[in-house]
């Protein structure tokens, strides 16, 4: 094959759920019968071809394939399942002709039926989007199916758009994946390695045959610990990368590296020059979050392209434009030494953040020229690339104001809070614990009075369509405050009725009020601003918006404790306080890059233990912080993760110490693979932890047991990520298995996470199942407990 050139400007991938989230909206009207499949195909093309055309506006080529490829309807990860037909054994039934996965048969998958459960999710490396977990057996069937890929590739061809179809690589889709239940012990996904790289041949081999002049192949999973050590001279990746490269007829490929940095960095000639060597057309390193490659680990790029992934795509402030260009003119000098080309790119895909800072209107007047979200971004891409190409001259109005809105951010008032620092500077060691764990649970258990396995909820209640008309029109002004006060306290009413009705043990006021469990805090805090469409997705159809930390942190007055305490005084039950911890609200936010993270988390859990304070002052017994973040910001690689769960446990522990022996502080864990932090889990000191186990069916209690958790553990026994509804049998059973190796006297029921997302009717009969199944394993327990 004749090689083409990379482009010298390019993204690896941008927003897909759209800039009105349209692709939300048709996704859940297809999923409602509201419309057909066909209807759901026409606007998801209609929001892919808006989106070139506004790539193609700001500045990236149409013909050169610049324009990244990488739309996908649910799921990156969900999208390679399908791309090799590797159905797990309970859907095989979803094969379609020569055992390829339809666009229906991908929703089950995703969604689950009836009488199956979905795939597993979990976060994407150290980011708040949630991937589908391959499920890979011994006999789970691998043969290529390129039909979507190709469809694609020429419907945007026909418009005069040169897409660089992606797909995420061979060696990181088994190293996400998890052996399928039934698979013999032992087995690893990765053996299947050598028919899946035969399976990603073919797939390349039917897109050269269509045109496509390059190839996307994702490797993320190279930047983890055990991803690096196959991305070293001599191991698979070099192995997998020069057997796919030797195939006369394929696309020039492009691998791309983000989220770190790949390969072992102790040895020289990493990833980069291997997998040059391989025979690999481009290779991509992340300058954000991983090393900048220098010429001792380069190695020998034999003409290859290094693209840098120098423009943060995981945060929203303006680049650094002459920084930038530093750092890429210093680089190419290495790279031409090393016999290859350098092209400009961005850190990892755009996916992770929003679409345009043109859409804010609201913004403070400060803000504005501080941020850069996707297509900011890119053409801060093309502003680098033509300055490297071009020099400082061609780029100087750029970079000025880039130097001027840098400057302004670091002087601004509020960046700065003096009474906040000072704080900070005068805390002790004392400010960080509380009594021994033994003492709280006497003093709590004669305070609550709660019956053996009790029942309780996360926190959100569904926010119906009810909620969001009269929280829309209380923001517009067409009802006042008074009328929207009375709105919400008949909603918590409701909420508190029903879960009587049902009888639950431990009830929440619903969060009705909430717009979402982080932007709601910080609208309360002082140092942060939301945006209006901002929004980011997380999983499937659904998004985020998380909010933005610019400044020191605080809380002027309280703002939970009317609301909690309004539902405390509807019933005689235990009802909990409902907060969000220091690290998720970092986690979900949109962080500030000019202190460390340690820093904003002990500012946000100061603001945290007033707000617990006055909780506690109102007569709220029970307060759960959620924590559901904590592993997402685990670092990727081994050496790294103790600093960090070290600050974030502290946290947690300075916004919780100022409690009371009596007052019961619960936490929050969901969609990660827990085992890892297991001791950060048990030092966070909390006295109840809930934790996502539903899809895993409990797989976490086997961590909890080797550890020797004595704290009270509630590992969710429904999947709220899912429309269907878990049967009493189905809840018995996992309550049983939870059993069967946790302590009863510990033991609490509750689902995953919180109801937010879902309908009432599902909600009710879920929870209702849920309390029957617990007081039915609670009658066997008898007076065992």
């Amino acid at each position: 094959m004749t090689k083409p050139s990379f482009p010298a400007a390019s993204i690896l991938g941008y927003p897909r759920i759209g800039p009105n989230r349209e692709l939300k909206k048709a996704l859940e009207a297809h999923w409602a019968s509201r419309t057909d499949e066909a209807t759901l195909h026409a606007a998801a093309r209609q929001l892919q071809n808006a989106n070139l055309a506004k790539l193609t506006g700001l500045g990236l080529k149409p013909d050169d394939a610049s324009l990244p490829g990488d739309f996908a309807y649910y799921d990156q990860v969900l999208d390679a399942t399908v791309a090799l037909s590797a159905l797990p054994t309970r859907f095989a039934d979803l094969a379609g002709e020569h055992g390829a996965i339809d666009t229906a048969g991908s929703f089950v998958l995703a969604r689950g039926d009836e009488s199956r459960a979905p795939l597993e999710m979990t976060k994407w490396f150290d980011t708040n989007y949630h991937y589908l977990v391959p499920e890979i057996g011994e006999a789970t069937p691998i043969k290529a199916n390129a039909a979507v890929l190709l469809e694609s590739f020429a419907a945007h061809a026909a418009n005069g758009n040169t897409i660089r179809p992606t797909l995420v690589g061979p060696i990181s889709y088994l190293l996400l994946a998890k052996a399928e239940d039934g698979a013999p012990a032992g087995f690893d996904p990765l053996s299947r390695i050598d028919e899946v790289v035969n399976a990603y041949g073919e797939i390349l081999a039917a897109l050269a045959a269509a045109g496509a002049p390059w190839a996307q192949l994702d490797e993320p999973a190279l930047v983890t610990d055990r991803g690096a050590a196959l991305a070293v001279p001599g191991a698979l990746a070099e192995t997998v990368y020069s057997k796919l490269a030797a195939a006369t007829e394929r696309p020039a490929l492009f691998v791309s590296l983000g989220y770190g940095t790949a390969g072992d960095i102790t040895r020289p000639g990493a990833t980069q020059g291997l997998l040059a060597r391989a025979g690999v057309d481009a290779v991509h390193a992340d300058l954000v979050r991983g090393a900048v490659p220098t010429a001792e680990f380069l190695g020998d790029l034999a003409g290859s392209t290094l693209v840098a992934g120098i423009v943060d795509s995981r945060n929203i402030w303006r680049n650094d434009l002459a920084a930038s260009l530093g750092t890429l003119a210093a680089l190419r000098a290495e790279v031409e030494k090393a016999g290859g080309t350098l092209a400009v790119g961005t850190a990892t895909s755009l996916q992770h953040v929003p679409h345009d800072v043109a859409q804010e209107a609201n913004l403070p007047a400060h803000l504005p020229t501080w941020l850069a979200f996707a297509n900011q971004k890119v053409a801060e891409v093309i502003t680098l690339a033509k300055g490297l190409a071009e020099g400082e001259s061609a780029i100087a109005a750029q970079l000025s104001a880039a130097e001027s809105a840098i400057a302004h951010r670091a002087g601004f008032a509020g960046t700065t809070v003096a009474s906040v620092r000072e704080r900070l500077a005068n805390l002790t060691t004392a400010d960080f614990s509380r009594s021994v764990a033994e003492t709280r649970k006497a003093a709590q258990e004669s305070a609550l009075e709660l019956p053996p396995l009790p029942t309780t909820t996360i926190g959100s209640f569904p926010q119906t369509s009810e909620v969001r008309t009269a929280r829309a029109a209380h923001k517009a002004g067409t009802i006042d405050d008074a009328a929207y006060d009375v709105f919400l306290k008949a909603e918590i009413e409701r909420v508190v009725q029903l879960q009587e009705r049902l009888g639950l043990d431990v009830l929440v006021h619903g969060e009705a009020e909430r717009n979402d469990m982080v932007q709601y805090f910080a609208e309360n805090f002082d140092g942060f601003t939301e945006t209006e469409n901002g929004w980011v997705q997380s999983y499937g159809s659904r998004a985020t918006r998380p909010s933005i930390l610019w400044g020191d942190v605080s809380r002027p007055a309280a703002f939970t404790v009317p609301w909690i305490s309004y539902a405390a005084s509807l019933t005689n039950k235990p009802l909990k306080g409902m907060l969000t911890g220091p690290v998720t609200i970092l986690a979900w936010s949109f962080i500030r890059d000019d202190q460390p993270l340690a820093t904003s988390a002990n500012q946000v859990a100061l603001a945290l233990r007033d707000e617990i304070a006055d909780l506690q002052a109102a007569g709220i017994g029970i307060i759960q912080v959620d924590e559901p973040a904590l592993r997402e910001l685990l670092p990727l690689r081994a050496t790294d993760q103790a600093k960090y769960l070290g600050w974030s446990v502290d946290s947690f522990r300075l916004a919780t110490s100022g409690a009371t022996d009596a007052t019961q502080i619960h936490t929050h864990l969901c969609y990660s693979e827990f085992g890892e932090i297991i001791e950060a889990i048990d030092a966070l000191d909390a006295d109840v932890t809930s934790i996502e186990a539903a899809r895993s069916r409990m797989e976490v209690t086997a961590d909890l047991t080797e550890f020797g958790y004595s704290r009270g553990i509630g590992p969710g026994v429904y999947d709220i990520h899912s429309p269907r509804v878990p049967s009493t049998a189905e809840v018995a059973e996992l309550i049983d298995i939870a059993l069967a190796s946790l302590d009863a006297k510990a033991l609490w029921i509750n689902p995953d996470c919180g109801l937010k997302t879902r309908g009432y009717a599902e909600t009710e009969a879920s929870l209702a199942n849920l309390v029957e199944a617990a007081v039915a394993a609670r009658a066997t327990l008898g007076a065992t407990v």
